[in-house]
Formats: structure tokens, C-alpha cells, sequence
């Protein structure tokens, strides 16, 4: 295929499109819509939290790295996008960085530890 099709259409249509593919478990096909679509409203947290999920499910660890910290800087209480970076530093060999962001995750869901 070539990068014309995941560009094509409007927004919404890409954002139906690489929703399509992550159902489908097709995650690199999903990480070529929602690349463009990232850069076209990167304000938006929804496609860059996919993209990251795509990524992380490609194994494409760095980049999804990147996403969630992206995501993190402008929203901290970002429960699943500091869950997710949490266990992608984590399939990096990165436990003790993990810890951190996963031990927020747990207290913004609402899991505070006994003591």
C-alpha cells in the first residue's frame, strides 16, 4: 500500500480508518493513519493515545515512549497514558523508571496502598 491511503479522506474519516485497523489488530497499518493525523491536530490527545497503543502493541517501544511522554508533559493526571508508558518503559528493561509512572497510575485510578 502506499502512504497516499492513510492520508486520504478527512479526519474523521482517518480516525474511523485507524480505528478499524487497531480493531483489526492490524497496529502498524493503524500507526500509518494516525501519524498524519497526529501532526494535522496534535492538540488532540485521543489520536496521539491510540498511536502510542499502536505502537507499543507493534512493539515500536521508543516511539510509543515518545507519544505517551508527549502525552504526559501537557495532561499528568492521564491515568492510561501513564499506565501504558509505565509498562512500555518496563518491556524496555526499564523497571525502575516504570515504577514511578505506575504508582501514579494506580493512585489517579483510585488505588492507594495500606499503611
Amino acid at each position: 500500500m502506499e502512504t497516499g491511503y492513510y492520508n486520504h479522506g478527512t479526519p474523521a474519516e482517518r480516525w474511523e480508518r485507524a480505528r478499524t485497523f487497531f480493531d483489526a489488530k492490524d497496529y502498524y497499518a493503524a500507526a500509518q493513519v494516525l501519524d498524519g493525523l497526529v501532526d494535522e491536530v496534535p492538540e488532540q490527545t485521543g489520536p496521539r493515545l491510540m498511536l502510542a497503543r499502536a505502537y507499543y502493541h507493534s512493539a515500536q517501544l521508543r516511539r510509543a515512549e515518545a507519544e505517551l511522554r508527549t502525552i504526559v508533559e501537557r495532561e499528568p493526571v492521564e491515568r492510561y497514558a501513564r499506565l501504558l508508558l509505565g509498562r512500555t518503559l518496563q518491556r524496555q528493561g526499564r523497571s525502575a523508571e516504570a515504577e514511578r509512572h505506575l504508582r501514579l497510575a494506580s493512585v489517579l485510578a483510585g488505588d492507594f496502598p495500606e499503611g
